[in-house]
């Protein structure tokens, strides 16, 4: 009696056997003739039987589903994430039974994959379609896991489409690998023409260089990009109305890069934003000792003491930014603006005096203060329509100064500097 029920498992399973290869066989039949759904049809009713199936032929089922899943690009994106997930499982069989027959296949295809993906991101990005851009940027990771430069490009495209769920998920998977984006350019001199070139490795860079054809070697190493990470995860945070996990977030990547100037910046930015100013004068002027002469800081920390009326030092930080960049017109706008600014306080009082003898006095005094309030604008304002004669505003405000004073040859010039812009537009 044991031997008949020993015989009948063994005709069962024979028979499962011999059904799960032929539905595999009929997918492979399907595939190659790209029907990708009955192919489908065919790997589901295969997979029912999987318990009956041997490495060899578990390899073969995933490597077929995954190609029935892509449908050479056609796929959904519930079948795109089936059809990956297809070929990662693919390589964990393999890798587990030693015998690499079908991996290096699946490797090919996803190496177009890979490549269709970058192509349909990039496409998208061009036509500001984010959310495409975002989904095919990670998908490109997703086939190859050391191209997280992909995954960074996913997350940083959902931020510009406003998807920031999308976004909050893939910097969290970013931070948790440590990823700070940190990497080394190779580049070389073409002997030939002259012109630096830039390498994908050391190795073709150096063999290039011992061939003769390129000399001057030189390796850049990239800025971390932990500190943009952190702006952009606390940005989200504070348009979520949840500034204490923006801090958080702050503080979790200065673990990862405590010395970073972009880091600095950006936790600056962020305490300007939640009303913080004080902590944002301390942080910019951290990131300042590391990098002395960058104007949009010298710039800022001016803009946040005009905030604070706090004019003298306003307009010491603008005149290290003018100093620092002489062509940076932003800080000369600002300065006219500051110095004009204090016009306010000057009317406020002429219309407070009375008729005396001491008030005449002090409404001329007044009167000459206002004058030089002028002069002393009009340098700033005319040295910006020399680096920018297209500044409207700088423009606009000569003309009022200009009339201000008096000076009706260069209010009159002045004027038609003014129509002319306002034709251009």
């Amino acid at each position: 009696m044991k031997k008949y029920i020993v015989l009948g498992l063994s005709l069962m399973i024979c028979s499962l056997s011999f059904a799960q290869k032929k539905e595999v066989k009929t997918a492979e039949k399907a595939i190659k003739s790209n029907n990708f759904a009955d192919a489908k049809v065919a790997l589901q009713s295969a997979e029912a039987l999987m318990s009956a199936m041997d490495d060899k032929t578990k390899a073969k089922f995933y490597f077929l589903k995954g190609q029935a899943f892509y449908a050479n690009g056609a796929g959904n994106d519930s079948d795109i994430a089936e059809a990956l997930n297809s070929f990662k499982i693919l390589k964990d069989v393999e890798d587990k039974s030693g015998r690499m027959i079908y991996t290096t296949q699946a490797n090919d295809i996803k190496l177009t994959m890979s490549n269709a993906f970058i192509k349909k991101a990039s496409d998208a990005y061009e036509k500001k379609n984010y959310a495409v851009s975002a989904v095919n940027f990670e998908r490109a990771y997703r086939v190859s896991t050391l191209d997280t430069l992909y995954l960074y490009n996913s997350a940083s495209v959902a931020v510009l489409g406003k998807d920031y769920d999308v976004a909050l998920k893939i910097y969290d998977e970013l931070m948790a690998m440590g990823y700070t984006g940190i990497s080394v350019e190779y580049f070389a001199t073409e002997v030939e023409t002259g012109e630096e070139q830039s390498f994908p490795n050391l190795s073709l860079r150096d063999i290039s260089v011992k061939a003769g054809t390129h000399e001057k070697s030189r390796n850049i190493k990239t800025d971390s990009k932990a500190g943009e990470i952190a702006k952009n995860i606390a940005l989200i945070y504070i348009e979520q109305g949840e500034n204490d996990k923006a801090i958080e977030a702050i503080e979790n990547a200065k673990v990862l890069s405590p010395n970073d100037f972009n880091l600095l910046v950006s936790e600056a930015n962020i305490r300007y934003k939640i009303g913080d100013k004080d902590k944002y004068k301390v942080l910019i002027t951290k990131a300042l000792e590391i990098n002395p002469n960058n104007v949009d800081l010298l710039f800022n920390l001016g803009v946040v003491a005009a905030d604070e009326d706090d004019f003298e030092t306003a307009k010491k930080y603008y005149n290290m930014a003018i100093e620092t960049d002489p062509t940076y017109t932003k800080a000369k706008m600002n300065m006219a603006a500051l110095i004009l600014d204090q016009e306010q306080g000057i009317i406020e009082e002429m219309n407070e005096l009375g008729s005396s003898a001491a008030d005449d006095k002090r409404y001329d005094e007044l009167k000459n203060n206002r004058q030089q309030l002028y002069m002393d604008a009009i340098p700033y304002l005319t040295a910006i329509l020399d680096i920018d004669s297209n500044n409207m505003g700088a423009a606009k405000t000569l003309m009022n100064i200009y009339s201000a004073i008096d000076d009706m040859p260069n209010y009159k010039a002045m004027k038609a500097k003014v129509e002319e812009l306002e034709n251009q537009n």
